[in-house]
């Protein structure tokens, strides 16, 4: 006996999966906003990567040209120590983009696989599952990342480790939610029937058709995320202090704000820009995911 052809088994075929290309490529044709955010995004990915190979300034180099205005030398002008802020703000992207990315990686890991248990077994270990979610829950993500940093430490890796785990309740929860729903489908009863194992049931059958809230929650999350290593690096409790961070630079600037201003509002600038991007194209993702928002592309 095999499971009917409207189960997670069976995939998608061309037909289908043109659909869904053209339904995409319809979204990000009318959404402006998904435009402007992948464009800039584009921008500071390529410019974290790729601008400290070309630009002939090391970012931690001191120089004697302190607190230089912008100009075509010093595109973004110099910072206090005659640093090149344009170089120093490329290599913070870097940072700020991968501890973004990493973190909400290990936040999704963990927090899909909590909620996942919990809402398919239920009982005794959804009710320890919850009661933890629930006990983070009542702090603020910041807060919750401030408290880890303090025990852990500062550095990169512990600022990593410190966000991720702020996220984990955020993503419980929406993955224990979509699993309550998604196990009383009939191709979930029609997979227990045959004797499909378990595990294989949450991977196979429920997990995919669960992704799509949770792929919206990672976009916010990462905004989220750039934003708490930029907060904590400009309390001091982020990387160390020969690594250039947003936040960090921020920090910095805080004593010249008033006679450097390109100081702060560059740095701010970048961090404003990439969190509205990824935010646009979260809203875009949520479009194209959300089926009830779904529209007829010939």
């Amino acid at each position: 006996m095999t499971l009917p052809a409207t189960t997670a088994e069976s995939e998608p075929g061309p037909t289908a999966e043109r659909g869904r290309a053209r339904r995409l490529l319809a979204i990000l044709a009318d959404d402006r906003k998904a435009q402007f955010g992948a464009v800039m995004l584009a921008f500071f990915t390529l410019g974290a990567i790729l601008g400290p190979l070309v630009l002939p300034y090391d970012p931690n180099a001191m120089a004697f040209d302190m607190l230089l205005p912008p100009s075509w030398a010093h595109p973004l002008g110099t910072d206090d120590l005659g640093r090149d802020l344009l170089a120093r703000v490329l290599i913070g992207g870097r940072v700020s983009l991968f501890v973004g990315v990493s973190t909400v990686a290990i936040a999704f890991l963990i927090g899909v696989t909590l909620g996942v248990l919990a809402g398919y077994f239920g009982g005794w270990l959804d009710h320890i599952i919850m009661r933890y979610v629930d006990l983070q829950w009542a702090f603020p993500n910041f807060i919750i990342a401030v408290y880890l940093v303090a025990v852990f430490g500062t550095g990169l890796s512990n600022v990593i480790i410190a966000i991720a785990l702020a996220f984990v309740d955020d993503f419980a929860r929406i993955a224990r939610g979509m699993v309550l729903s998604i196990k009383e489908e009939q191709y979930i009863a029609a997979a227990r029937t045959v004797g499909v194992p378990q595990f294989r049931i949450m991977w196979r059958h429920i997990l995919p058709n669960a992704t799509a809230p949770l792929i919206v929650q990672a976009t916010v999350a990462v905004s989220y995320a750039i934003l708490g290593e930029a907060s904590l690096s400009f309390l001091g409790l982020g990387v160390q202090a020969d690594t250039p961070t947003w936040g960090l630079i921020l920090a910095d600037a805080r004593s010249f704000i008033s006679r450097a201003w390109w100081l702060g509002v560059f740095p701010g600038l970048a961090i404003m820009l990439t969190v509205l991007s990824i935010n646009f194209i979260g809203d875009a993702l949520r479009d194209y995911l959300d089926v009830r928002e779904a529209r007829d592309v010939p």
